[in-house]
């Protein structure tokens, strides 16, 4: 009788095995030392795998190799033939290992030994016999008699000859617990948590490193910035208010260029220029732009003019039509803190000491005035007044024309000196207000528009066909823009003379957008949100170029832009305005004046000559007199007219450079030094030794430069707004303007620093007037 004892062939590794279990020769790793006193019957029947693992629930597809021992008191030669050859096959070629029976000698290592570390030869070995094994369910186990004494020494390695026949193995660890498919779920929830959890790290990891890094330069960034402000703040002193009044940045200049404004024009012409917009530009990208707040206690040197260039771009390219920049200037005066009082309205008891108004006529005209805290009824008021229209072309009532080989055309009408050569071939726009009914509820407003891309176009003739390129000039019919294309008549079958291919107007017989092109009235439907263009009632529109404000010139020295006749100077104006000083101590009333129709002679209720200006005075100065108790009569406004001074701001003609006949020597005013006086000994202009007297005395105290503007002998001078009113009202007046380059064309030329040395000199008028008159009643 012989006792199984299964010992299988693991599938790891022999490298494995040897590890695990390291035999000393001659004995079984892990046999205790035989008990001499046990009986050999106590000792149990071990079933168990090389790797210590019981043989208990092994599986029939197992290809693990099974050894036989021996039973207790067992006859070794009793085992049969087969079972010897397989025990001398398994054996064969096993260092120490004897395959004959009745083997008495001491053996150096036990064969099962020998074969626990060898183990399986290969993986494909496993493999093939894995399937050998498959395809045979009937011997899924191969038994193995091995003898005892093939195995173990006869005294078991002790020299105790008991214990021959016993053969003890280790201890199995404990089975590893079954794998259930909710015990697999958890494990792959845990596995892609744990991977999820190392990825959110790194990503944490990434972005702190991120950053940390974007700190460190910004750190170094303002720590750079802050030590060249300190140097620029040493030279300049303090930083200036914004242009726009309130969130507009602040644009700082090396001191070489602000101190160069503050010389004289006989220094400045004696020296190059080096007002270097391209150095600015480099500082700008690293100076930290504060944005600053009207607080109106800033003085007029301290004003920076570099600061006001780009608002003044950004205003000549968003509010191209007189009614834009109206809306513009009440917009920013709202902003501003100031109150909107309509003239239809009674007055009384709405004006006060330190209260700011603004009011306006025909959407196009405006006038904003600032009553001082410590005003007494007969105080004065310094004014500056300009006007904000410029040279344009109007739509006609009917700017519906023919279709003419295929071209949409538009009617339009020249307004002041408007369609003039610099028209031709410009990319133009259209814009201006809208009469609009609501016919829900019968509501009658106006709405702004502007249709800011190129839409109309003046071509020019080739010179090929030997004519002039802008032909005989004539702005009727030579001059009449395209808008469109439509080839419809091409298409058109019909040779009844009654049938028409032109497009068929909107709206019912004697609509005003029935005069209109249907395709234009469209858009403009569209543009201003109307679901019925019948809603349309009028409207009154122009051409404006597209083209932006913009910098030009080597070092950027120059405004290239249209319109600046005159939103140049009604923008400065407006701008010192706003940063006018505000002190508790100020009497008086500080006054801008924006008018309409000054290029057509200001004949109409929104220019000049109306009563908007001197009506506008007498209902402020009424309300506050009744406020302060003081009877309002003639003799009060011409006490209030006679302590008041008037400065007509209009652009002024620089020097040219091509055209050295026009300048007068002496008295052509240049670009981006300050502005000029202009003077005319007809009384074109109204600038007096007087009043030349006084603003030459409010430069100084602002730190600015006059220049000197006359005309020619053998040239004609133009007008402005100044000898109107000054004659309407009585007040001492002057002529004052800033610089520019080709006058009245579609886009002219000034200084880049223009607009801001404009700002600097009104404000000083507006700060200094008063402190400047008492000088002059000492």
């Amino acid at each position: 009788m012989v006792s199984v004892i299964e010992v299988t062939t693991p599938t790891t590794s022999s490298s494995e095995i040897s590890r695990s279990q390291s035999p000393t020769p001659g004995k079984l790793p892990g046999s205790p030392k035989p008990d001499t006193d046990c009986p050999k019957s106590s000792y149990p029947t071990i079933l168990t795998t090389s790797t210590g693992q019981p043989t208990e629930g092994l599986s029939a597809s197992s290809s693990q190799t099974l050894v036989t021992l021996p039973k207790e008191g067992s006859d070794l030669s009793t085992h049969d033939a087969k079972t010897e050859a397989t025990a001398s096959k398994a054996t064969k070629g096993i260092p120490g290992s004897r395959s004959g029976p009745n083997t008495s000698r001491k053996r150096p290592v036990g064969p099962v030994t020998r074969l626990l570390q060898e183990g399986t030869r290969s993986r494909r070995q496993q493999q093939q016999q894995l399937q050998q094994h498959k395809s045979r369910p009937d011997a899924t186990k191969s038994t193995i008699a091995v003898n005892m004494t093939a195995l173990v020494p006869r005294d078991g390695g002790d020299g105790n000859a008991e214990s021959s026949n016993t053969l003890l193995l280790p201890s199995p660890p404990p089975p590893p617990p079954p794998k259930t498919a909710a015990a697999t779920a958890k494990r792959k929830l845990a596995a892609a948590a744990a991977a999820a959890a190392t990825q959110r790290r790194a990503m944490a990891k990434k972005l702190h490193n991120k950053v940390r890094s974007e700190k460190e330069k910004r750190v170094d960034h303002k720590r750079r910035v802050k030590a060249w402000l300190k140097k620029v703040d040493a030279d300049l002193g303090p930083i200036p208010l914004d242009a726009e009044g309130a969130q507009e940045p602040v644009h700082r200049q090396s001191a070489h260029t602000v101190i160069m404004t503050r010389h004289t024009p006989e220094f400045l012409r004696a020296r190059s220029s080096n007002l270097s917009l391209r150095s600015l530009a480099l500082e700008q990208s690293m100076t930290i732009r504060p944005d600053f707040i009207v607080n109106g206690q800033m003085d007029a040197k301290d004003v920076r003019p570099e600061a006001f260039t780009k608002p003044y771009l950004d205003f000549m390219t968003e509010y191209p039509t007189v009614f834009h920049a109206v809306d513009y200037f009440k917009q920013k005066l709202l902003k501003a803190g100031y109150t909107e009082i309509l003239s239809r309205d009674n007055w009384e008891g709405k004006i006060q000491p330190g209260g700011k108004y603004f009011t306006t006529r025909n959407g196009s005209s405006i006038i904003a005035f600032a009553v001082g805290k410590a005003y007494k009824p007969g105080d004065g008021i310094a004014m500056i007044a300009g006007h904000i229209d410029a040279l344009t072309a109007r739509l006609k009532p009917t700017s519906t024309k023919p279709l003419n080989h295929g071209y949409v055309q538009l009617g339009v009408a020249q307004y002041a000196g408007a369609l003039n050569e610099t028209w031709w071939d410009r990319d133009l726009g259209i814009g201006g207000r809208v009469i609009v009914r609501d016919p829900a509820t019968g509501k009658t407003e106006v709405k702004l528009v502007k249709l800011d891309w190129p839409i109309a176009r003046i071509p020019t003739l080739a010179p090929h066909f030997g004519l002039r390129m802008t032909g005989s000039g004539n702005r009727e019919t030579e001059m009449v823009p395209i808008i469109g294309l439509d080839n419809s008549d091409l298409r058109s079958t019909s040779t009844s003379p009654s049938s028409s291919s032109e497009p068929q107007p909107l709206g019912g017989q004697g609509s005003f957008i029935s005069t209109q092109p249907p395709r234009l009235v469209q858009l403009i439907s569209k543009q201003l949100g109307l679901s019925d263009p019948s809603a349309i009632l009028n409207w009154e529109l122009e051409l404006f170029d597209t083209q932006p404000a913009a910098l030009g010139g080597l070092d950027k020295e120059f405004i290239f832009a249209g319109r600046l006749d005159d939103k140049l100077c009604s923008w400065a104006a407006f701008m010192a305005l706003l940063h006018a000083k505000n002190r508790d101590s100020d009497g008086g009333i500080r006054l801008v004046a924006l008018f309409d129709d000054e290029e057509i002679g200001s004949l109409l209720r929104q220019g000049a000559r109306g009563n908007f200006l001197p009506i506008t005075i007498e209902r402020a100065v009424e309300s506050l007199s009744a406020r302060a108790g003081v009877a309002f009569g003639p003799g009060l406004m011409g006490q209030t007219y006679a302590g008041s001074f008037l400065v007509s701001s209009d652009v002024t003609h620089a020097a040219h450079p091509n055209f050295s006949q026009t300048n007068l020597a002496g008295h052509s005013p240049r670009l981006n030094v300050g502005v000029a006086l202009c003077v005319d000994a007809s009384a074109h202009m109204t600038t007096d030794s007087v009043s030349m007297a006084v603003l030459d005395r409010v430069a100084e105290m602002a730190g600015c430069v006059n220049q000197r503007h006359m005309i020619r002998n053998d040239s004609r001078s133009g007008g402005t707004v100044g000898p109107m009113l000054s004659a309407a009202m009585g007040v001492k007046a002057a002529d004052v303007g800033i610089p520019q380059l080709s006058m009245h064309s579609i886009r002219a030329t000034t200084g880049s620093l223009d607009p801001g040395l404009g700002v600097k000199f009104y404000k000083g008028f507006l700060d200094y007037w008063f402190e400047v008159d008492g000088e002059w009643r000492k």
